[in-house]
């Protein structure tokens, strides 16, 4: 991890661990995503951004877990699932959806299926 993903959780150090569970996922699964740290979000990429990592607070306040990370992928679809906080239609054909995660262990095989879904319409671009 570098010095910039740290500094991005200052903070919020509780949801590191959330971070590294779904870093460690995304990197095993997809070996070319190069990691961006931006102001506001950590992006994984290829040539597009397909998934990121954020403190976007994605529900109100009372339903959202104390800790959290809110990852978000891109598709060329909706997809609706109780545990998407939000879809929205970003442009014409990108769809953009939230996801609240409040332990590692919630980095599992439903939130990479839909990060795999989002790397693969990015790789179609």
């Amino acid at each position: 991890m570098t010095d910039d993903e740290l500094l991005f959780f200052s903070g919020h150090m509780g949801a590191l661990p959330i971070y590294e569970a779904l870093r460690e996922r995304v990197l095993a699964e997809f070996p070319d995503t190069r990691i961006e740290v931006r102001k506001t979000q950590i992006n994984f990429r290829t040539r597009y951004l397909y998934a990121c990592a954020s403190f976007l607070p994605a529900k109100r306040k009372a339903e959202r877990p104390e800790t959290y990370l809110t990852v978000t992928f891109g598709l060329g679809k909706p997809v609706y699932h109780d545990r998407i906080a939000v879809t929205t239609e970003a442009q014409p054909g990108r769809w953009t959806h939230h996801v609240l995660v409040g332990a590692p262990g919630e980095i599992d095989e439903e939130v990479l299926e839909w990060i795999r879904m989002a790397y693969e319409f990015a790789l179609r671009k």
